[in-house]
């Protein structure tokens, strides 16, 4: 397959620490055209940008995911704001709240998400969206901001994808999608508009059936595009070009 688009990566982890360079040399021989590498922090937000330089397919997301809000503080947004102004910062990400890992974490979660949905909105930037166990915090914060972006590896149901595209918003599949009780998975990507559909990896994790237990990267994204494209009764290399003509539209035009 080609045109592959992976709205959704972390080669910054070290998982990749190995092969790193000789991964991302290799992905656009094998049809990977584009890839948004997100940061978590601000280390991770440097190094993808370090690999956007590097790498003409690969683009930055910048931003202070939920689950790093611990032993951050405001002066680390006031350092993340700075980098929106590096040519390859193509989105405010990844941003969002798990109350899975760190329910006790949620206000101050909300906090840091509050202050980057406001500079998101300030610099008409993108947002990528983590949102695990908080929908109904996700969703009004959303709602408030109105923010452009991407609710990335959506995990809801089909009515809060619903709420969520009625914003204008996008919807992230991926690997979870091929897994064997992936039921709300499979329903959403049945219903979201062609133009509102964005494949990811999210890799290192959510590596796809058949290899589960292994190191995902994007060179898996035809197995999970195979899957979401049947569940929309279209071909997947169909989906591939239309959800690398959205992330394109989402990220970089």
């Amino acid at each position: 397959m080609k045109n592959i688009f992976d709205s959704h990566a972390h080669y910054d982890n070290s998982a990749f620490d190995p092969d790193r360079e000789e991964l991302l040399a290799r992905l656009p021989s094998i049809g990977v055209t584009g890839v948004i590498n997100c940061g978590c922090d601000l280390k991770s937000s440097l190094k993808a940008l370090e690999l956007a330089e590097k790498y003409d397919y690969i683009f930055a997301a910048v931003g202070i995911h939920g689950l790093d809000v611990e032993h951050a503080d405001e002066n680390e947004l006031d350092e993340i704001k700075k980098l929106y102004s590096h040519k390859k910062a193509v989105a405010v990400g990844e941003i969002g709240l798990d109350y899975h890992y760190s329910a006790e974490l949620a206000e101050k979660q909300k906090f840091f998400l509050r202050r980057q949905l406001e500079t998101a909105v300030e610099l008409d930037l993108p947002v990528i969206i983590h949102d695990r166990e908080a929908h109904a915090d996700t969703l009004a914060l959303l709602t408030e901001y109105r923010p452009r972006g991407v609710v990335h590896c959506f995990s809801g149901s089909v009515e809060t994808a619903k709420e969520v595209l009625k914003l204008g918003m996008y919807i992230g599949l991926g690997g979870a999608a091929t897994f064997k009780n992936a039921k709300k998975p499979l329903e959403v990507a049945a219903m979201v508009p062609d133009d509102r559909l964005l494949i990811e990896t999210d890799c290192p994790y959510m590596t796809p059936v058949p290899f589960r237990g292994k190191r995902n990267d994007s060179s898996f994204i035809p197995y999970s595009a195979s899957v979401i494209a049947a569940a929309r009764k279209q071909d997947a290399q169909q989906l591939l070009n239309q959800t690398a003509q959205n992330a394109r539209q989402l990220f970089i035009t």
